[in-house]
């Protein structure tokens, strides 16, 4: 086939020769760009991904301001259930309290010094040690250490004892213990 004769055979058939044409580009396209496939799936992935995750943030983002107020809420009272380390009379003022709410008897009260800190450690809390002895009738110091765990102040008991008096079984009992109230330094 000269030439001549396939430019005629284009000139009869220009609609075929365009497409044949047109199919070959594509494919060499194809060809070409097929090993771009499995980073372009990964890629679609990763937008998915991202796309879900802001539909996500989206509709939580709905409720944050009331969130955020619950939260304000709630950090607010817990800091006014927190002691100040520092405020000594304060803080015993809270035992004597208890102490005229009861009806025992203080025999020992202290705060205990606070640990010294770790250099480096910067804790937000930390507990505050109080010494504690008191008597009197069995119901009523149970009634003490009742008030004592469920007051005001967050508290945790370290160690506690509690005994009667000598040869009377039936007459006051003794109690010490040692407890942490949880503070602000």
């Amino acid at each position: 086939m000269t030439n001549e004769e396939l430019l005629a055979l284009v000139k009869r058939n220009p609609v075929s020769v365009g497409c044949g044409l047109f199919a070959l580009v594509i494919g060499a396209l194809i060809y070409l760009r097929m090993d771009l496939l499995p980073e372009a799936a990964i890629q679609l992935e990763q937008k998915v991904a991202e796309g879900e995750r802001f539909k996500a943030n989206v509709n939580n983002a709905a409720q944050l301001p009331e969130q955020l107020a619950a939260i304000t809420e709630a950090r607010l009272e817990m800091e006014k259930r927190l002691i100040r380390a520092i405020e000594l009379p304060k803080n015993l003022q809270y035992f004597y309290r208890l102490e005229a709410e009861t009806g025992v008897k203080l025999l020992n009260l202290t705060q205990n010094p606070a640990p010294p800190a770790k250099p480096g450690a910067k804790l937000p809390l930390s507990g505050v040690g109080f010494t504690i002895a008191f008597q009197g009738p069995y119901f009523v110091a149970l009634e003490f250490l009742r008030r004592l765990e469920t007051g005001v102040h967050f508290s945790r008991t370290m160690s506690a004892s509690m005994a009667t008096t000598a040869g009377n079984r039936n007459g006051p009992v003794t109690v010490s213990f040692s407890l942490e109230l949880l503070s602000q330094p």
